[in-house]
């Protein structure tokens, strides 16, 4: 996938220098319980991200739409069926030692169904919703999740150096809306 692709956000939020870069797709999802507070996390068994809790997402397959893939991104990682999400915010990924700009869209997850279950990628494990385990996580989440847990849309872009921890750059905004 590359910045052509039609679904891509990045001509209506990103300057036309980053805008210009290939992007690829990607989704990131949070089944929530309220009235308990908790938020499903999954660690990361292999792959990009390997021994960071995250919440669930990948790749966007050419065929579906954005919000299809966090569903069936959420059910393959964690056996849970979306059957109600919220799009709550828009994050980009620039890391020095790529050429490619990761698009994540991130969605809350408010009903489901299924048994939570362990995958070959994933371990889910739930956590209190307050209080969340940033020092197993990527480093942008404690910066965009205050606004996630309380309904805020956002759009942030966060710089990496090859290492994968250090940010050498973020922009963080809420927004009123994410409908472009």
């Amino acid at each position: 996938m590359n910045n052509t692709d039609v679904r891509s956000v990045a001509r209506f939020v990103e300057d036309a220098a980053h805008a210009a870069k290939p992007h690829r797709l990607y989704t990131l999802i949070f089944p929530i319980v309220w009235p308990k507070g908790q938020v499903l996390l999954g660690m990361k068994k292999r792959g990009f991200g390997k021994g960071k809790l995250n919440g669930f997402g990948g790749k966007v397959e050419p065929s579906e739409s954005i919000e299809q893939g966090a569903i069936r991104e959420l059910e393959e990682e964690s056996g849970l069926h979306a059957t109600k999400v919220k799009k709550c915010g828009l994050l980009f990924f620039y890391f020095e030692d790529s050429p490619i700009v990761m698009e994540v869209h991130v969605f809350m997850a408010h009903e489901y169904s299924g048994e939570v279950t362990e995958t070959e990628e994933m371990q889910p494990e739930w956590f209190d919703i307050d209080n969340m385990p940033f020092s197993q996580m990527w480093a942008d989440d404690k910066c965009w999740w205050p606004l996630a847990r309380h309904g805020r849309s956002f759009v942030g872009r966060f710089w990496f150096k090859p290492d994968q921890v250090t940010i050498t750059r973020q922009t963080l905004a809420p927004v009123d809306s994410l409908d472009f």
